[in-house]
């Protein structure tokens, strides 16, 4: 094969990306069939749980073109028996003969088993290609899988000096329609939404996740207790321990949980050291301090170095605002 495979792997990261609304609780896995001379083939996709692995996927349709070729696949294939059959006997049986992997899978029931098993009936097996991006794409996946927790994401939407409501209470809206919507690809990512009792009093949301025409509806969490009237029922609440209920939300197969709101249910979060990415809505405005509410108001850093310090991973515009991730 003559075609660089880190480039192909860019590509199977790509088509992985389809099944990043659908697959869960399963990886959004990205796969390619490629020709000895580089031509791509037929690419895959992870269907809907219980359907096609992506290896499978882009087997079939690549069907006996598949003999000779190499498979790109961004994760480690299954080897075990679940709700569908081993990927590994798949490939062996389509006659690949070289297979090419982003990174291995923490999965106890794989964890090297797939790699193994290809080599062991003689393929060529290459693995951590293009690996950082991979691990970036299937982030959450990688850390329920060797947790058994959800990946934690908090989101706050503020003005640039970290104000999310002013002195008469209004909150709504500080960052913009762009954001807004970008807001809801996160919730569309995430299996599961937490807020806080508070929040649901005061602003009541639905917490859907709605991209265009389209409607999802992730299991909605309140720390504390609903309303009758709120419009997140059905909803599960939960009182105490925060780790407790990531263990919880792990074992109901939520690969990742959004951490909507407000001040007291982040700064909770961070501080319980429960977080693994905050994504930062910024507008371009000022509200300052007096008689406003701070997005991480009841947070306490006594000392600079207790600070909770973390790493940029992403800064873009978004309409007005800037968003920016930060690994924590």
């Amino acid at each position: 094969m003559t075609a660089d495979v880190a480039a192909l792997m860019e590509m199977a990261i790509e088509e992985g990306e389809k099944a990043r609304y659908h697959a869960p609780p399963n990886p959004w896995v990205g796969a390619l069939v490629v020709a000895r001379d580089g031509r791509v083939l037929a690419r895959g996709h992870t269907q809907v749980p219980g359907e096609a692995h992506a290896e499978i996927d882009a087997l079939r349709r690549a069907g006996d073109r598949a003999r000779g070729a190499t498979l790109v696949v961004t994760l480690e294939p299954c080897a075990h028996h679940g709700r569908t059959g081993p990927c590994t006997e798949a490939i062996i049986e389509a006659g690949i003969e070289r297979v090419v992997v982003g990174v291995a899978d923490p999965d106890a029931r794989v964890a090297g088993r797939g790699l193994a098993r290809l080599r062991e009936a003689g393929l060529e097996v290459t693995v951590d290609v293009a690996a950082p991006a991979v691990r970036e794409q299937l982030g959450a996946y990688l850390w329920h899988r060797a947790t058994g927790r959800p990946y934690v994401v908090a989101k706050v939407a503020a003005t640039l000096d970290g104000v999310v409501a002013m002195a008469d209470g209004t909150s709504q809206w500080i960052t913009s329609e762009p954001a807004r919507r970008d807001a809801h690809v996160l919730r569309a990512q995430s299996q599961a939404i937490v807020v806080g009792a508070g929040t649901v009093r005061v602003d009541n949301p639905r917490l859907t996740a709605r991209l265009g025409d389209i409607v999802l509806e992730p299991l909605r969490v309140v720390l504390g207790h609903a309303p009758a009237s709120a419009r997140v029922r059905p909803c599960l609440e939960h009182q105490g321990d925060l780790g407790a209920l990531l263990d919880e939300l792990g074992q109901l197969d939520v690969v990742q949980v959004l951490v909507e709101g407000g001040p007291r249910t982040v700064s909770a979060f961070l501080d319980a050291r429960l977080v693994n990415r905050v994504v930062w809505y910024a507008a371009p405005a000022f509200a300052g301090s007096r008689e406003t509410t701070g997005a991480l108001a009841d947070l306490t850093t006594t000392t600079l170095a207790a600070l909770r310090r973390g790493r940029v991973v992403d800064v873009r515009q978004i309409g007005d605002d800037v968003r920016v991730d930060v690994e924590v």
